[in-house]
């Protein structure tokens, strides 16, 4: 399975990097492969070196702006045009996507994906990795979206949170 990552090209607490680092180790010892931003900075550059250390394969998927941060021995590295462009062409790529704790970017990223979920256009599997519950927020306020009548059907047939690594890879896989 192609899983697109999205988190963030910044520097994180180590209670939110390990538990990202160790999701990128099980998706290449699971022989899944890594899709992400294709920074080499960062949380981005965590996971990639996680997944290829455990004999993973990664894609990466960049834009024009971020080329110089580039990830150097990806085993694809793909330059967009623009932000635009990067997030279609991680939609054609992923077979899932799984967002890990992250900034403004990383919430883009994911309500994009769940918008074209609503409309139907894809119907991939979402995984929120709710690591120290950094997305309970974000899983309420969707929630209170639901009860109030601004999602058709329910949040967990959006996207589903998971509290652990191993949870998120066991749910992909089922």
């Amino acid at each position: 399975m192609n899983i697109c990552v999205f988190c963030s090209a910044n520097d994180i607490a180590e209670k939110y990097a390990e538990p990202s680092a160790e999701f990128a180790r099980l998706l290449a010892a699971h022989k899944h492969t890594l899709i992400w931003g294709g920074s080499d900075r960062g949380v981005m550059k965590l996971i990639a070196s996680a997944a290829q250390e455990e004999g993973g394969k990664i894609i990466g998927i960049s834009m024009k702006l971020l080329e110089s941060h580039a990830r150097k021995n990806a085993d694809e590295m793909i330059i967009a045009k623009d932000l635009s462009e990067r997030k279609a062409i991680m939609l054609e790529r992923a077979d899932a996507f799984v967002v890990l704790p992250g900034g403004i970017g990383t919430l883009d990223e994911i309500t994009h994906i769940l918008e074209l979920k609503k409309h139907a256009i894809h119907k991939k599997p979402v995984v929120m990795l709710n690591t120290d519950d950094f997305y309970k927020g974000l899983k309420e306020q969707l929630q209170r979206m639901a009860d109030d009548g601004f999602l058709t059907g329910a949040v967990e047939d959006y996207i589903f949170f998971a509290n652990t690594p191993e949870e998120a890879i066991e749910y992909l896989e089922n």
